[in-house]
């Protein structure tokens, strides 16, 4: 009977045990430092930034309505979404213009995660930002006014690849202005995973050396590249005719180029010795595209395109 009972005690310890375990202790950050620009923090791993709770947007002339949601974070809401890790317990929220909303994030995992949106107006919200953060399990909360427009908001965790794994979900003030891809059980992804067979047929392999039927045309013999494609510049190679040619050409006129230069700019200033070197290399660069020109032309055969005598 003892035996029986301490058993049965012993059951209900270690479910109880289990209970709590499941159910993490909800910290909730309320004593948070203000540290200007509504900017708010603790030690504890908990931030508010961009808390605007009276300042209205351009455009709106009172709050039009007060709302207060409440967003879980954690593991356990990306079960139904294969493919990521953390979720939100919902990816989508509609409020209208000028609503003074107020955000109580509530993070379920041992982890740090953020709610977080941008594009607001940057003169009311420092980096057009709105921002919520804490570390393990624990709530805070933060409140925004939101500007007139119709407008959708990305809104994420900004930790590296938990939004990639599904922390991601959008905020539509008014009519919107659109949906955002990959927003998990509202909208496709933007690449969508397969991990399906290849459909695509591999390409047929030439066998050099496989027998030729009768009728059938040997395989085509590619042909050593002529000279006139060598010059014209077709050749793959980054030496090609053409660049040779050009620095042999440089290379042979640099000692009568230095000579005449100083022989034509002898005694003048800075500025018309400089005005009179850049009219002979363009002087010179012209006639070595003349000669290239003629030399690929008579190369290739195109005498038609040589002017006529």
């Amino acid at each position: 009977m003892k035996k029986l009972l301490s058993v049965f005690i012993f059951s209900l310890l270690f479910g109880a045990y289990a209970a709590s375990a499941e159910e993490p202790n909800i910290v909730d950050h309320t004593q948070l430092m203000d540290h200007g620009e509504g900017h708010l923090m603790d030690m504890d791993g908990g931030m508010v930034m961009g808390q605007n709770k009276d300042k209205l947007p351009a455009g709106c002339e009172k709050v039009s309505e007060d709302v207060k949601i409440e967003v879980h974070a954690g593991r356990k809401y990306s079960k139904q979404f294969p493919g990521t890790i953390f979720g939100f317990d919902k990816h989508e929220w509609r409020v209208k213009p000028c609503t003074r909303l107020t955000v109580t994030f509530v993070n379920e995992d041992n982890v740090r995660h953020q709610w977080m949106m941008h594009g607001l107006p940057k003169f009311l919200y420092d980096k057009g930002m709105f921002h919520l953060e804490i570390t393990g399990p624990a709530k805070i909360t933060g409140t925004l006014i939101l500007p007139a427009e119709d407008k959708t908001y990305l809104v994420h965790c900004d930790i590296a690849q938990h939004m990639e794994k599904g922390m991601k979900g959008e905020l539509i003030v008014g009519k919107g202005s659109g949906t955002f891809p990959s927003i998990p059980g509202i909208t496709d992804p933007a690449i969508p995973d397969n991990y399906g067979p290849s459909t695509s047929q591999p390409k047929p392999v030439n066998m050099p050396n496989a027998p030729v039927k009768p009728g059938d045309q040997p395989p085509a013999v590619a042909s050593a590249p002529s000279i006139a494609t060598t010059v014209s510049g077709d050749s793959s190679g980054f030496f090609s005719g053409t660049l040779i040619i050009g620095l042999l050409f440089g290379f042979l006129s640099a000692p009568f180029l230095f000579r005449e230069i100083g022989e034509r700019c002898k005694g003048m200033t800075a500025a018309d010795a400089l005005q009179c070197t850049l009219k002979l290399l363009t002087g010179l660069y012209n006639t070595l595209v003349r000669f290239i020109l003629w030399l690929v032309q008579r190369l290739t055969g195109k005498d038609k395109l040589l002017p006529k005598k």
